[in-house]
């Protein structure tokens, strides 16, 4: 199918709670979604919810047909992913190709590089529901992308017609990146379900409507004072913390 100047036919591999839904955002912006790989019963029932109508395809036929293809697959799969489509000889020269891992950046795709692809890395810093509501939280959402520097302005592009805001990181700074979203949601997770349990023992009913308002404050509050302020990194826990980047599917 024939597309408008500029726009791109987008196929997707992977159909969990991230890929669907930055196809959605895409496609919002006029781009084309040409089809989706999947295999579980409950990713294509979640990707059929975002994206009616969208053909599920082979991963071989998807490529083949897709100029933009979004790798939303999980992080440690897809360095070995890209090599073996490249084995296949499945890329092309001048096919943009795109993964969402946090912790990688375009470098993970050298295979379809060196099949003349043009890699991109681009990482929302949100926590995906893998529903419609993700689309109104890309408009808040800041995104890390790395490419090679001649077209680091087209991953900077498609992320601005996300909705979201580009943020470059270079490729030895993806692992703190990584690292830093990963300790916020891990964190938050944890401490409002500690506090949320404590509410319902003291028997207040409806707990999470008590403490929406707190977190909202509470954590506006710091950025805030974060902003205002250096923050002396002397003072701060210099152990290592383990990381398990989020599985992006």
């Amino acid at each position: 199918m024939a597309q408008a100047a500029g726009r791109l036919g987008i196929g997707i591999i992977g159909a969990g709670k991230v890929g669907p839904v930055i196809g959605a955002a895409l496609a919002g912006a006029g781009h084309a979604i040409v089809g989706i790989a999947a295999t579980s019963e409950r990713n294509l029932e979640r990707a059929s919810a975002i994206l009616p109508s969208v053909p599920v395809l082979d991963i071989p036929t998807l490529v083949e047909r897709s100029e933009l293809v979004i790798i939303a697959i999980p992080q440690s799969e897809i360095e070995s992913f890209a090599r073996g489509l490249a084995a296949a000889g499945v890329w092309r020269p001048g096919q943009l190709v795109m993964h969402t891992a946090p912790g990688l950046g375009y470098r993970a795709l050298t295979p379809a590089l060196e099949a003349g692809a043009i890699p991109l890395a681009v990482h929302p810093a949100m926590v995906f529901t893998g529903t419609s509501l993700d689309l109104s939280r890309l408009h808040e959402t800041y995104c890390a992308v790395g490419a090679p520097a001649p077209v680091l302005p087209i991953a900077q592009a498609l992320v601005v017609e996300m909705g979201a805001e580009p943020v470059v990181i270079p490729e030895d700074d993806r692992a703190a990146w990584a690292e830093a979203v990963s300790t916020a949601t891990s964190f938050s997770a944890a401490i409002v379900g500690q506090s949320l349990g404590l509410l319902a023992n003291a028997g207040v009913d409806n707990p999470s409507r008590v403490l929406g308002p707190l977190l909202r404050s509470s954590v506006e509050s710091a950025l805030a004072q974060a902003d205002a302020t250096s923050i002396d990194l002397s003072s701060l826990d210099s152990e290592p913390r383990p990381y398990s980047p989020e599985d992006p599917s």
